[in-house]
């Protein structure tokens, strides 16, 4: 299958050469996506590319990464915290304008961190923000924000909320944020302006001719397009032709793409892991010796071999090896338990996003029916997977799940509370209830894999995920 497959896209890269749709695009780069963005409000959004066109292309977050994981500053020029660690002041940078004209203010960060304090917003990392107190705005540059005891760290939070316009959006409560028109037509004061979405299709985003040359100036393309493609042959195909320049690939045509002169593969490391979630809530999953049979009949290493293709590391826990705040624990077995439930079958749904032959969802399928288990695979479109798996009635059995990481390692606490568990605030001790009530049957950390069109250069990809230097990537002529 896989032979006939890179046959006929040989004979199109062939046809395709003819008609060099990547150079007539000229400064025009289009990076392909496996779904829409559900919401490119930062206060509602999951989805993990979303949240990289949030901090990296449309808005800007107070501070952020460098390649090197070091805190830098970026719509916050710089900050200081008090004797006691409990207040934070920051001095913002002059002179960033919301895309309408209007200056960014503090005001406008003061406001969206009220916002994802208040539980009717339903901002995912509410749990990151629960010893925060106030943040305040004494003055059009200056923020405050008082904590109900003293911060070891830099929030990290802080990394990742992009900074939203309070005067287009101060008039909307908490409960109807998901019907905000800004969310259709969005300004935001980063270095890319929305120009247009089309549902399911593209979102298309103009650089910025004057974003500040202090928060490293107007981005060098003219235009980035992120375009809906949930189909991976589809997506290796416009691949291959020209028609995208970037498109996350499977490990299966990895050596493929490297084949082709115009085209490269980028590997590299993602703080994403993959895992069965399992509802704590309900049958059968309420039993922890029905969660530990599940855990112990998973064949990680057949998973990482002969799905990934060896792009990607097994994985017991949600932190991958090497990321700050790592324990190594591993989940163990007792002795002499067998991987097997013995009598009746216990028979469960298995949520999954796509529409296509679900290879990893099967392979787990086999391996827990050979244990006891009767899995029926169900998949869904995006919305209605997070609907069921996030929405309030907690509508799952068990969910295979990409969990989005970040540097503090504030989504154990979301993670924990999907399965239906009370998370602790310190990321060692949600590592340590991971492995004592197994909640998750973690199965790998994934690497990143892109196929790249050699035509866009200065582009790094890292934990960080694959935008972040999107400001400064240029097209060759």
């Amino acid at each position: 299958m896989l032979r006939c497959l890179l046959a006929a896209l040989s004979v199109a890269v062939s046809l395709a050469a003819c008609q060099p749709e990547a150079a007539r695009r000229g400064a025009t780069v289009l990076f392909a996506s496996g779904a829409d963005l559900q919401s490119i409000n930062p206060l509602l959004t999951q989805h993990p590319l979303a949240r990289q066109v949030q901090r990296y292309v449309l808005l800007t977050t107070l501070a952020r990464y460098d390649s090197a994981l070091r805190l830098e500053p970026y719509l916050a020029r710089e900050w200081r915290w008090s004797g006691d660690r409990r207040r934070l002041d920051f001095a913002l940078r002059p002179g960033v304008r919301w895309h309408d004209g209007v200056p960014t203010s503090a005001r406008d960060v003061a406001w969206t961190l009220s916002m994802a304090r208040q539980p009717a917003t339903g901002y995912p990392r509410l749990a990151d923000l629960a010893t925060l107190e106030s943040a305040s705005a004494p003055d059009d540059s200056t923020v405050v924000l008082r904590f109900s005891r003293p911060q070891g760290r830099f929030p990290d939070v802080l990394t990742d909320l992009a900074i939203l316009p309070a005067h287009l959006l101060d008039t909307v409560p908490p409960e109807r944020l998901r019907q905000a028109s800004w969310n259709q037509r969005p300004v935001g004061n980063g270095p890319f302006r929305f120009v247009a979405h089309e549902p399911n299709r593209r979102w298309v985003f103009a650089a910025d001719s004057a974003f500040p040359d202090a928060l490293g100036g107007p981005p060098r393309l003219e235009r980035l397009i992120v375009v809906v493609v949930d189909e991976p042959t589809t997506k290796l195909a416009a691949l291959t032709s020209g028609e995208l320049d970037f498109a996350g690939i499977q490990p299966a045509h990895a050596s493929f793409v490297r084949g082709d002169p115009a085209l490269e593969v980028r590997s590299f490391p993602l703080l994403l892991t993959y895992g069965i979630v399992l509802n704590t809530r309900r049958p059968p999953f309420d039993d922890l010796a029905t969660r530990r049979m599940v855990s112990l009949a998973v064949d990680r290493e057949e998973i990482v071999d002969g799905y990934l293709y060896g792009f990607g590391t097994p994985a017991t826990g949600p932190v991958p090896p090497g990321v700050p705040g790592y324990l190594p624990i591993a989940a163990a077995a007792p002795a002499g338990e067998s991987p097997a439930l013995g009598g009746r079958a216990k028979k469960f749904e298995l949520l999954t996003v796509g529409s296509g032959e679900a290879a990893l969802e099967q392979m787990v399928q086999a391996r827990l029916a050979a244990a006891g288990f009767q899995v029926t695979i169900r998949q869904l479109e995006l919305s209605a997977y997070l609907a069921r798996v996030y929405g309030p009635e907690r509508d799952f059995d068990a969910a295979v799940l990409g969990v989005a990481g970040d540097i503090g390692l504030g989504y154990l606490t979301s993670l924990l509370e999907t399965a239906g568990l009370r998370a602790p605030a310190d990321p060692a001790a949600a590592q340590r209830l991971f492995a004592d009530s197994l909640p998750v049957a973690f199965l790998y950390h994934a690497g990143g894999l892109q196929g790249a069109n050699r035509r866009v250069k200065g582009v790094e990809m890292d934990l960080r995920g694959e935008l972040p230097s999107v400001q400064r990537w240029w097209v060759a002529r």
